[in-house]
């Protein structure tokens, strides 16, 4: 059996960790195979497969997409092209549209007496050219002593509901479905249990998102409890879905590490991985 972490993020998005560090952590975890898939790029790709072979890792190309419907549904994908046109295309558009929702973000803030500049932002992004995360702006924020924490800022003010929340930019999951299918990849609903419908309204969008090519379910996760760990791959078998697996880790610190909980993808995923 080989063990596998196929959610994992670097400095390229929202984490702190690089491509080294990940490696580093897999190697410690005895994992055969690793996915990074930082929110909305694949910047990471080139190092973290380089790094990966050197290691004796296997390293699939991935990333999650921060979509919205109405509520975040994040779409996780694995071994898309991303120098397939499609996927140029929603890069580009999701940068542009990680400025433009910063900065609804930022001016919300401002009419709430909280002045965060655009240039602290960006100075809390480590690889120029990424696109622009909401984590930043808590990071900024914090530092300007609006909150004890980044976190703590987010669930104040950025997060679904709060007075600062923006979607400007924000793909559907229907249609982050539709790109990795496009870019020949394979989709994921990511960490399902976090996701705010009740069980019907779940089950009805995974079968909406079935029907346009979705191919597997986040079952094993981090901060699913055994209940819902379960409940999930029963999901996934009942709708025909490959089950996936991760730690969704940011940092080099936390609760999360990479390698947790221990997860060993089935014959059905391994073989669905081989193309790439």
């Amino acid at each position: 059996m080989i063990r596998a972490d196929m959610h994992i993020h670097t400095y390229y998005s929202d984490g702190t960790q690089s491509p080294a560090d990940v490696i580093a952590a897999a190697k410690r975890a005895g994992l055969g195979l690793i996915c990074v898939t930082d929110h909305d790029t694949m910047g990471a790709s080139d190092e973290v497969k380089s790094l990966a072979q050197e290691a004796g890792i296997r390293a699939v190309d991935g990333i999650e997409i921060s979509a919205y419907g109405d509520v975040k549904v994040h779409i996780l994908g694995y071994g898309l092209d991303k120098n397939c046109p499609a996927f140029k295309k929603y890069y580009r558009e999701a940068v542009e549209g990680s400025f433009a929702r910063c900065e609804d973000t930022l001016k919300k803030l401002k009419e709430r007496g909280m002045t965060v500049p655009m240039e602290a932002v960006l100075a809390e992004r480590t690889v120029e050219g990424t696109p622009v995360h909401s984590m930043f702006i808590c990071r900024a924020a914090a530092k300007l002593g609006y909150a004890s924490s980044a976190g703590n800022f987010y669930l104040s003010y950025i997060a679904d509901g709060k007075c600062a929340h923006s979607r400007i930019g924000r793909l559907s999951p229907e249609q982050a479905v539709e790109v990795i299918a496009e870019c020949g990849g394979i989709s994921s609903v990511a960490h399902p249990g976090r996701i705010a419908m009740e069980k019907q309204a779940k089950e009805g969008l995974i079968a909406r998102l079935k029907a346009l090519g979705l191919s597997g379910i986040e079952a094993v996760y981090s901060g699913h409890t055994e209940v819902e760990t379960a409940y999930y791959k029963e999901m996934a078998h009942r709708f025909d879905l490959l089950i996936t697996g991760g730690s969704d880790t940011h940092f080099t610190t936390g609760s999360r590490s990479v390698g947790t909980p221990e997860f060993y993808p089935d014959g059905a995923l391994l073989n669905a991985l081989k193309k790439f």
